[in-house]
């Protein structure tokens, strides 16, 4: 029973569903730390949660014009998350 599964959209594998920019909640730290970035760039280290908010691609590493500092903004997808809680320009 050899049927052609390229007609058969039951058979056909769906596509897997678009992937959203958030996969968890973010903390009240992240959140703070978003809010401080809608105003103006930061230090790269100044704060903890910048590395966990770049991996979820809310931030963004610019280069600074002081030697080794490096700055951090945020990204479309970071406006977004405060657009949503009605918080960005």
């Amino acid at each position: 029973m050899n049927q052609d599964v390229s007609n058969n959209p039951v058979a056909v594998a769906a596509k897997p569903a678009k992937r959203t920019m958030l996969r968890r909640l973010l903390s009240h730290h992240e959140l703070a730390t978003l809010l401080l970035l809608l105003h103006a760039p930061i230090d790269a280290h100044a704060k903890p949660e910048i590395l966990t908010l770049r991996e979820a691609g809310l931030v963004e590493q610019v280069p600074s014009e002081a030697a080794g500092a490096a700055k951090i903004r945020l990204t479309s997808e970071g406006n977004a998350v405060l657009q949503g809680l009605g918080l960005a320009r």
